[in-house]
């Protein structure tokens, strides 16, 4: 009797479907799977996860990075230049790494700006809100270790406005001072931070972030009607698995990457010599022309008021707006405090480049 041969594609088909069910089984990944409403996938909603993406790229350059940097005093500044000069590909892995960062920088803002303004951080997502505050911080701190690791003149005066803040902050600073450990020195400690303290933390708060995103789910658009508790998208809106919004957040964080690809070739960072002690002849990066304009101003301690202030400022939001609200028109209040808040950092950062950097340190 004859028999009908069955094609194999189905069998090969079945055959991967029984290796996903295994691994599932075992690692549980069909859990991310979990609705996602259809507002989360326009690329303002779409800005955390571009962040988390930048992340990634900085750890990867930087494992390479590692390979080649000196973090003694002596050497520290010699082995940037040798490894841009004299390793293959390690110039455009440094800029890389470089751009990334600024994009971390960016995109973070962007995203915590996204969140206030579309009343994200509200009930019952306000853990959530302190967590990214929190990221936002490491990000900015991430900045300034990478700052002082060349060892140039940026990075230590980068590093001496460091010491005149910790001896501010008293004993809540001093881990930030030489005397912390007097064998060690403060750039190796800051090296350890920038390399395994702040990814380290950024790491496990993001996972924390990701499950209480998980927990709570995507926050309503704050223009469509949502549930009675106004906490949860309306159960109308079209959703679609969280493993798909991961395609759209990895295609646009590849193409983020080209972008970053793209200006670590026309513009790589400079690398400034040796520093001298007793100088304070450069501007810091533009990430804190803001705070640095606050110290023409008014002094050194301005650095660490103007800091402070804004950081208080995001950590009591959540508790303070108790407006049960969304929408930016039935929130007034808070809009205009944020408004005149963002508006305040962007002008404070545009004087900064118009502005010659005056001398405060030793003071």
């Amino acid at each position: 009797m004859a028999t009908i041969e069955q094609p194999d594609t189905g069998t090969g088909r079945s055959r991967l479907r029984r290796v996903v069910d295994v691994v599932d089984e075992r690692l549980g990944i069909k859990a991310l799977e979990y609705p996602v409403p259809e507002h989360a996938n326009n690329l303002a909603w779409s800005l955390g996860g571009i962040t988390a993406f930048t992340f990634f790229v900085l750890v990867a350059t930087g494992i390479l990075l590692v390979q080649f940097y000196s973090p003694v005093p002596e050497t520290a500044n010699e082995s940037v230049r040798d490894m841009v000069t004299r390793v293959w590909g390690m110039r455009f892995v440094r800029s890389l790494h470089f751009w990334a960062a600024q994009a971390m920088y960016v995109t973070a803002a962007l995203h915590l700006l996204r969140v206030f303004f579309t009343g994200s951080y509200k009930r019952p997502r306000e853990g959530n809100w302190l967590i990214g505050v929190a990221m936002f911080g490491l990000v900015i701190f991430a900045l300034f270790t990478g700052t002082v690791l060349k060892w140039d003149q940026e990075g230590f005066e980068a590093l001496g406005h460091n010491l005149e803040v910790a001896d501010l902050l008293g004993g809540v600073g001093v881990w930030f001072s030489p005397d912390f450990a007097s064998r060690v020195s403060i750039l190796v400690r800051l090296y350890g931070a920038h390399v395994v303290i702040i990814p380290g933390l950024i790491l496990v708060l993001f996972t924390l972030h990701a499950l209480l995103v998980k927990r709570h789910r995507i926050s309503p658009h704050p223009s469509l009607t949502a549930d009675d508790e106004a906490e949860q998208a309306p159960l109308g809106e079209p959703t679609e698995p969280f493993t798909h919004h991961l395609r759209r957040i990895a295609a646009l964080g590849l193409a983020l990457t080209g972008l970053l690809g793209i200006l670590a070739v026309l513009v790589p960072p400079a690398v400034g010599p040796q520093p001298v002690e007793g100088l304070e002849v450069t501007k810091p990066p533009w990430n804190f022309w803001w705070m640095f304009t606050l110290e023409n101003w008014f002094g050194l301690p301005f650095i660490l008021y103007g800091g402070g202030a804004l950081f208080l400022l995001l950590v009591a939001l959540p508790f303070v707006d108790r407006n049960p609200h969304r929408l930016w028109r039935h929130r007034p209040l808070a809009m205009v405090i944020g408004l005149i808040v963002l508006l305040t950092v962007v002008t404070l950062t545009i004087l900064m480049a118009f502005t010659t950097p005056q001398t405060h340190l030793g003071m």
